[in-house]
């Protein structure tokens, strides 16, 4: 028989109570929710047997709410505390003016958060943007595109995903270039960050007014299933949840799902019907499972969102265009629909190169791509 190692209630703190209800297997955040209305504080909670647990929440918590399940949650938290007042770490509990409050609308809500860095994680606009782990040149320039366009037209937002290689990396790095808050969710717990590659990024997030958040205690190691659980965080917290590449089957789309599960707004930006990583977004909009977006323009219609316009200014901005692009510009206009290795000879512009000027200048408006590997002026 166990003993009871709540032998003075004064030992443990708000937080590490908070923390061991979190801990205890099984927990959500509706349970949670009944726990503190049913007892007086947590203190009294942790105090009860499980047999007096479970006369005020069911014959369900005899198991649950085992006296040692009780006290191994106690001691791993007391561990827990230590370490997050050590690491500046900051804490959230579901009753927390700072937790996500679109999360609470969820029923699998995390009991607790762990955040490193400053952002408000409740602004007025939140967007989720995800996708494939093997972004291309046409995914990685919508987002640069698309990103700056919602910095300019969108007041108090914030950008969350799920600092992952790829579309995810790639939302959070334009959105530092434009100054906006952004947050990466990992799946994991905050003594490290995965993948290693991106830890500056984590880094410039936490420093400046982003933030790297998880529901994992900091010891906590990368594994495959946590990745899917992480994506509920993602489409709970967003207003809006962008797929900008996918292929047929992968966690973007299944944060999609997760997203319309929770009455959350899906888009979803088409491709080619021959593009592998375009198949899911194509796929999400056949089915009706996701809009078709193909500019900020689109989000804010969608939304009811008003973009803010300059006072004294046109909110249609002129694109200005580098020297390359003026040189395809010319080219196009005197050559006409042209071959992408064609143009690369003539131009004496590297093929990959290329590809990615012409990438971004087709989500501009300035050419038009055409199949077989052709390309003419818009």
């Amino acid at each position: 028989m166990s003993s009871n190692i709540f032998n003075n209630p004064q030992i443990y703190t708000e937080l590490t109570l908070r923390i061991a209800l979190s801990r205890i297997k099984g927990m959500t955040f509706g349970f949670a929710n009944l726990i503190e209305s049913r007892f007086s504080s947590l203190s009294e909670f942790f105090k009860s047997d499980s047999r007096s647990i479970a006369t005020i929440l069911g014959s369900q918590a005899l198991k649950m709410f085992a006296r040692q399940v009780l006290d191994d949650a106690l001691a791993q938290a007391q561990a827990e505390e230590q370490w997050i007042l050590s690491n500046k770490v900051k804490p959230l509990y579901f009753t927390d003016p700072d937790y996500p409050t679109r999360l609470l609308e969820c029923d699998d809500a995390p009991v607790m958060l762990y955040v490193l860095g400053n952002a408000n994680l409740n602004p007025q606009h939140v967007i989720g943007i995800v996708g494939t782990r093997h972004a291309t040149v046409y995914g990685l320039s919508f987002i640069t595109r698309f990103v700056q366009e919602l910095s300019a037209a969108i007041p108090d937002l914030l950008i969350v995903s799920g600092l992952a290689y790829g579309i995810d990396i790639a939302a959070h790095r334009e959105a530092l270039t434009n100054n906006l808050p952004t947050a990466g969710v990992v799946a994991h717990g905050l003594s490290t960050i995965y993948p290693a590659s991106h830890r500056k990024d984590a880094a410039t997030m936490i420093h400046g007014n982003g933030a790297v958040i998880t529901e994992y205690i900091h010891d906590a190691q990368v594994h495959r299933g946590n990745f899917l659980t992480r994506n509920r965080i993602i489409a709970g917290m967003s207003d809006a949840l962008i797929v900008v590449e996918s292929a047929v089957k992968g966690g973007a789309l299944v944060t999609a799902h997760v997203a319309g599960d929770y009455n959350r707004d899906v888009f979803a930006v088409p491709g080619r019907a021959t593009d592998i990583y375009s198949a899911g977004c194509n796929e999400l909009i056949r089915k009706n499972r996701a809009a078709m977006i193909t500019s900020a323009t689109d989000l804010c219609d969608a939304m009811g969102w008003a973009p803010v316009k300059a006072e004294g200014t046109q909110q249609e901005i002129a694109i200005e265009l580098s020297d390359e692009e003026k040189i395809i510009i010319d080219y196009l206009t005197t050559h006409g629909e042209s071959f992408l290795n064609r143009m690369s000879v003539d131009l004496n512009i590297v093929t990959h190169r290329l590809i990615q000027i012409l990438g971004e200048m087709e989500f501009n408006g300035l050419v038009i791509s055409h199949p077989g590997g052709k390309y003419s002026n818009s």
